[in-house]
């Protein structure tokens, strides 16, 4: 054997007993017993010293691929966070594992940054987060460089790309902080991120370096999808979450007066609605954001940002009771339902109004005319989910580049959905895409196949087309919505990097030629309101239902536990433990210490310091039959 194939076989060697020291350490610190789908790859590769990328839905566990690591080098790892809440949380959660974790932030007191100072210099503290803003202080920059940083985490990286769909100025620095910092391993994580915002995050953040890039699909298959004409929103979502009582939620509102009107209607009907926006009291958004962490049951009705900074794992459905601003926001939005992986429900409702509210805020935003044209396309691509005439996860999963089947549990695949040929309308539509040479946008298209001469039409000659009034049969209306769900059904597609025109994919030639025919949806193209679907309790309460009658009897009073130590401590309830770890304490009944830690998300620390009560409650509601005659020998 070589010298440079044995050293190679000594790396790989060392790499392999550095991912069986992380299994230990992920099961030992944070109770889980594998790895999520791509976390074991990353890893590795940052224990190698390797750059990485990583795009990955939100509930995926990105924050863990940076943790462990950062466990497991022994050295300080900064974590770039542009949010003091989501700081807060997960600088809670890691002391609640044992974990020497702190956030440098402006909210900081003496005695907190006092300590902060102490650990770093003696070497203890493992992860320290810090907002942009402030890591790019040169005060900062220079504090960290005499520490040393062993692992650079930056979370949100989207942030740092002007295609991405939350750009922050701050965060174009990170590049030159990383620099400065002597290029330590590096990580960006964000959750969505189309083809050129990757490329503009390796070009900012990484230079000329080259980072692994992990891409996770974006499929969340526990989130069941739903949407619906907006008829009255109140009641609409009143019906939804009353079959829901018991679980956690989230509405959000376009703005801070329709969530208070929204959460006051809630409350009005029964519901314990609390509402949430940037203009209550300070001492107001805390007790609500304090309820909905610690109880069960309890509705935010909130504008966009709420949750952002919050990893509540047992959120069981999100609404949108007005529409979102694009498909990634979204997708980001939905995603902070069932970060726990139990099933979980959304709900969004749409209308014209909502339509042109977006519209008017793109337009009359202070952003370029480039970002302005990517907003518009991303808004386009977000109602042609909503009009989508096939299964919404496909769809979805279509715009952010993947191809699946039908997912046979979102609310097209599950209800009757009258639908028409409509292969005559879609050739007429594709025909005039290709006589303009698929460079034009839906209103040019439109006044084509009605017949209007406008005046760019008569510039360009567009009246004199075969196509030119063919479509005089249907109104502007219908035509911009058959437009929208050919475009769902993946038979035209969208220049969102060029400017905004139609092109027609191979899918859609073989219709226009003949071969193949399309189904559209006659509601949508009427305009006509969706059917109420009421669902009972929903795939949300799937794993609560699923209990016995005496596991639901414990698993109330295991919650009950939770809450109380939850206020006592003054903590998120899921900090103490979340509700996959109840509904499996409440199934496998643990009769012991050691049984309680192989139970998911029980780790060490968390056995030691919350073991001995939650045992003392299974074992007071276990039958008698199963009771265990003590705990001395395994304890």
């Amino acid at each position: 054997m070589s010298s440079e194939s044995g050293a190679v076989s000594g790396e790989s060697a060392a790499l392999s007993d550095a991912l069986a020291e992380a299994r230990a350490a992920l099961h030992s610190v944070f109770g889980f017993d594998s790895f999520r789908a791509g976390q074991a790859e990353i890893v590795q590769c940052l224990l190698g010293g390797a750059d990485v990328l990583a795009v990955m839905p939100t509930g995926s566990g990105k924050s863990l691929c940076y943790q462990l690591p950062a466990i497991l080098t022994g050295g300080l790892t900064v974590v770039v966070s542009p949010l003091i809440a989501l700081m807060r949380d997960q600088v809670r959660q890691l002391q609640g594992l044992g974990v020497n974790a702190a956030a440098l932030n402006s909210a900081n007191s003496e005695d907190d940054n006092t300590r902060i100072h102490r650990d770093l210099r003696d070497g203890s503290l493992r992860l320290l987060y810090v907002a942009p803003e402030r890591l790019v202080r040169d005060g900062t920059v220079a504090m960290l460089k005499r520490h040393g940083v062993g692992l650079l985490a930056i979370d949100e990286a989207h942030c740092v790309s002007q295609w991405g769909h939350d750009f922050r100025p701050e965060y174009l620095a990170l590049g030159q902080v990383r620099a400065e910092l002597g290029h330590p391993p590096t990580i960006a994580l964000t959750a969505t991120a189309d083809a050129p915002t990757r490329a503009d995050i390796v070009a900012k953040l990484f230079g000329d370096s080259d980072p692994r890039l992990f891409i996770r699909s974006f499929d969340r298959p526990n989130l069941h999808l739903m949407m619906q004409p907006k008829a009255s929103a109140k009641q609409q979502i009143g019906r939804f979450i009353a079959a829901r009582r018991g679980l956690n939620g989230i509405v959000y509102c376009s703005s801070r007066k329709r969530t208070e009107e929204l959460a006051a209607g809630l409350a009005g009907m029964g519901h314990n609605a609390l509402p949430y926006h940037a203009g209550l009291d300070q001492s107001v958004r805390n007790a609500n954001q304090d309820t909905f962490l610690r109880e069960d049951g309890v509705v935010m009705v909130a504008t966009v940002a709420f949750g952002m900074g919050i990893d509540k794992p047992d959120v069981r459905y999100v609404c949108h009771a007005d529409l979102p601003a694009n498909v990634e926001a979204y997708y980001q939005e939905i995603g902070r339902a069932g970060r726990d992986g139990l099933p979980a429900e959304t709900l969004t409702l749409y209308g014209l109004d909502d339509m042109r509210l977006r519209r008017l805020q793109i337009e009359q935003g202070e952003a370029s005319e480039d970002r302005k044209r990517i907003e518009r396309q991303r808004f386009n691509a977000l109602v042609a989910l909503c009009e989508s005439p096939r299964c919404r996860r496909q769809t979805l999963l279509a715009y952010f580049g993947e191809e699946s089947g039908p997912c046979g549990h979102c609310d097209l695949c599950q209800d009757d959905v009258a639908r028409f040929d409509a292969t005559v309308e879609a050739q007429k539509a594709m025909s005039a895409m290709a006589r303009t040479g698929q460079r034009f946008g839906t209103e040019h298209l439109v006044q084509i196949l009605l017949g209007n001469a406008t005046d760019a039409i008569l510039r360009l000659e567009h009246d004199r087309l075969p196509t030119f009034g063919v479509g005089k049969d249907r109104d502007a209306h219908a035509w911009r919505s058959i437009f929208r769900q050919l475009y769902g059904a993946g038979l035209i597609d969208l220049d969102i990097a060029g400017h905004g025109g139609w092109f027609i994919t191979d899918q859609g030639r073989a219709v226009l030629k003949g071969q193949a025919t399309v189904e559209l949806r006659v509601e949508s193209l009427t305009g006509g309101r969706a059917k109420d679907r009421r669902r009972g309790a929903g795939a949300a309460a799937v794993a609560e239902a699923a209990l016995s009658a005496g596991d639901q009897t414990l698993l109330a009073a295991l919650k009950d536990l939770r809450r109380k130590l939850a206020t006592e401590l003054q903590q998120p309830a899921y900090l103490v433990f979340s509700d996959r770890t109840l509904i499996e304490l409440a199934i496998k009944r643990p009769q012991n210490l050691y049984r309680m830690a192989d139970i998911h998300g029980i780790g060490q620390a968390k056995l030691d310091r919350f073991g001995d009560a939650f045992l003392d409650v299974v074992l007071a509601h276990d039958a008698p039959d199963r009771q265990a005659p003590g705990r001395d020998a395994a304890d």
